[in-house]
């Protein structure tokens, strides 16, 4: 009598794949970790290219709410260890910001270092809201008076504006300032309004930089340890992101965390912003240099 052959045993499934990985393994931008102290004193003692002018002039554009005026805020933190409150930010979902306003960085003998800010007011989506894209560009050339009100339907006029604008009138870096959390809705108006600010830049060959905000909000690996922000798959993929929709490149894009809730000073989150300054001022002072040059040979 055969024997009969037992029924071969049931396939085990497959074990599921595993979840994608969140990090890379290193960190593909460097850091200064721990470092804080020595990139201020370096920021401190920043010296302009040339003596004819006091200060590069750096402008801030946004959407409002993005946290174009944190961003000033956490930079003088950063320098004065301590919550400041110099340029007036709000949560109410329109800007908070009115009028256009110089924002000046005391050194350590209460004297101005030589870089300041300009805030305006934040752009909108809807074309009736926020400031006129034709205001950013007047402002870019130095055009806007000290103090001037802002009006959503109307462009400055030849009374507001300056009729010959000095050279530290000029804007020498512009900085976008972006909600990491909203980099994937914008729609075209929006982008068309910020290219249109591009390109005007452009025109006048102005360095340009984006300052990618509330990395923290993004990613839960961010928020958790800040340090990790240049290990952060979904950080660099959104840095890649508004360099795709803007044309700006991946070096000249910088997360940072701005002070929101904090009532004291934190290292890290200063290091991350004043690695971003270090770069734009330097990018304003190149500019500087070449203006001036070139209006020698005139």
């Amino acid at each position: 009598m055969g024997q009969t052959q037992s029924a071969p045993p049931p396939r085990q499934p497959s074990p599921p794949p595993p979840p994608p990985k969140v990090e890379y393994d290193t960190p593909w931008r460097a850091m200064p970790w721990g470092k804080k102290d020595a990139l201020e004193e370096k920021l401190r003692n920043f010296k302009l290219n040339t003596t004819d002018v006091k200060f590069v002039r750096i402008l801030i554009v946004g959407e409002v709410g993005a946290g174009k005026s944190s961003f000033i805020n956490s930079i003088n933190n950063a320098f004065q260890e301590r919550i400041t409150s110099g340029a007036l930010a709000g949560t109410c979902g329109t800007s908070f910001t009115k009028k256009y306003q110089t924002h000046h960085i005391k050194g350590k003998d209460g004297s101005h270092l030589p870089f300041v800010f300009n805030d305006i007011m934040g752009l909108e989506r809807e074309g009736s809201k926020g400031i006129c894209v034709d205001d950013i560009i007047s402002a870019l050339k130095g055009l806007i008076e000290e103090g001037y009100n802002f009006n959503p339907l109307h462009p400055a006029s030849g009374k507001d504006s300056k009729n010959n604008p000095r050279v530290s009138d000029h804007t020498f870096c512009l900085v976008n300032v972006l909600d990491a959390n909203k980099v994937s809705f914008m729609d075209h108006k929006f982008i068309d309004k910020m290219i249109r600010i591009r390109e005007a830049a452009s025109d006048y060959n102005l360095p340009q930089v984006i300052i990618m905000t509330k990395i923290d909000e993004l990613c839960p690996l961010v928020k958790e340890d800040i340090r990790k922000v240049y290990t952060s798959k979904k950080i660099k993929e959104k840095m890649q992101e508004c360099s795709n929709a803007l044309g700006i490149p991946m070096s000249h894009i910088f997360p940072v965390k701005n002070y929101h809730e904090e009532t004291d000073t934190i290292d890290d989150m200063d290091l991350l912003i004043l690695k971003a300054l270090d770069q734009i001022v330097n990018l304003a002072n190149d500019q500087l240099e070449n203006q001036t040059s070139s209006e020698k040979l005139e």
